[in-house]
This record gives C-alpha cells, sequence and structure tokens, in this order.
C-alpha cells in the first residue's frame, strides 16, 4: 500500500460503511495507514500495537519522534488494558465526556510503545463520538493512532480531497464529508493532581469543572 496511489473510499452518511471498514480493517491489519473522520479533522491511523506501523505514520508525516501521538480505543470496558490506573477524576470525567472531545493522559501499560509515549510514560487515550473513527478501533479489536492527517506543519484536513493532497500515495482514505473544524480534542493529564490541562480544545475548562 505505501508505494501505491491513495485512494478514496465513500464512506458518508446515508452510504453504507461496512465495505469501505472491511477494506481499512485489511490495511491496518497489514499494517498500512487509513486516514478517517473525527469530530473534529480527519486524522490517520495505523495499528496502535503495530511497532512497524507507527514507525511508518511518523515517517509519512514527518513527525519529530518527540511528539507523542494519542489512541482512540474501541470500546471504554479496554481502557484498562492499556493504562496502568484509572484514577477516580477520570471515571467522573469519562462518565461526563465519552465518547467525545476529551483526550486524557494515563500512565500507560508496558504493551503501549515509546513512540506512542515519546518517552513520557503518558498515553493520551480518547473515545470518539464519530461513527468511523470508533468503527475503525472495534473493527481490529485494537487502539487506532488519532494523529491528525496531515504532513506536520502543514494545516489539519476537513475533506477527504485535503488529505489526498497531503498524501498522494499510501494511504487509503475513508471520506465521511467534511468534517466540523474547529478546535481538536482538549487533552487533559489525570496523572497528577488536580488534573492539567495540556490543552485547551472542543470542551472547555468551564464545562470539566476544574
Amino acid at each position: 500500500m505505501l508505494k501505491e496511489k491513495s485512494r478514496i473510499i465513500n464512506v458518508c452518511p446515508g452510504i453504507d460503511p461496512d465495505a469501505g471498514l472491511e477494506e481499512a480493517k485489511d490495511v491496518l491489519l497489514s499494517g498500512g495507514v487509513v486516514a478517517f473522520p473525527t469530530e473534529s479533522f480527519y486524522g490517520l491511523a495505523v495499528n496502535a500495537m503495530d511497532e512497524k506501523a507507527i514507525d511508518r505514520l511518523f515517517s509519512i508525516k514527518n513527525r519529530e519522534p518527540d511528539l507523542p501521538v494519542l489512541i482512540l480505543i474501541p470500546s471504554l470496558d479496554t481502557l484498562n488494558i492499556y493504562v496502568e490506573e484509572i484514577p477516580e477524576i477520570a471515571r467522573i470525567l469519562i462518565k461526563q465526556f465519552w465518547p467525545g472531545g476529551l483526550t486524557m493522559l494515563f500512565k500507560a501499560m508496558p504493551c503501549i510503545s515509546q513512540r506512542l509515549t515519546a518517552g513520557t510514560g503518558k498515553i493520551g487515550v480518547r473515545l470518539s463520538s464519530h461513527p468511523i473513527a470508533t468503527a475503525l478501533a472495534q473493527t481490529i479489536k485494537a487502539p487506532i493512532t488519532g494523529t491528525s492527517a496531515n504532513i506536520s506543519g502543514r494545516p489539519a484536513c476537513m475533506r477527504a480531497m485535503e488529505v489526498y493532497n497531503d498524501f498522494k500515495k499510501g494511504v487509503l482514505i475513508l471520506d465521511g464529508g467534511e468534517t466540523g473544524g474547529g478546535k481538536g480534542s482538549t487533552i487533559l493529564d489525570v496523572t497528577v493532581k488536580p488534573p492539567k490541562i495540556m490543552r485547551e480544545g472542543m470542551i472547555g475548562s468551564d464545562r470539566l469543572g476544574l
């Protein structure tokens, strides 16, 4: 797939997404890269349990190795597989904001790649409210990466063709229509007391009550 021309598959509302998701599953399980819509912008997914696929992701984005990458989990009941502990404040916020636009930093389990944590020992985790994003993780029964679908330093993409213009080769693009744009997810570190907002995004600090 990496040397092949990137392709776009239509999974817009009103179109049965199953065929596109099945092809995306094959790509992810073979170590490839899939672009997909989220609540704000398009993201780039690889199987977050595949070290070679993670290396490929950093390479295709020209992403600096000291920048971490968050993961999107397939369901809430898989969270404890990937994080060492779930603080009480995180449980409260999960009930309020998951699925949705809140990414929380937890202490990562050893199964999480240090490429994703950038050596910090912490991993950003989110349960997405976008049906395509969550379906991708569910179809491979593993978390996927949730980094923005753009070459590092370029604007985030809201349309499938914008993703294609950045990545002419090596990416299967699921076209879910234009995304909402605006701010990305809010990133909150729940490994410290009190929790610390690392990036304020679509969920404001006033709503978090911190």
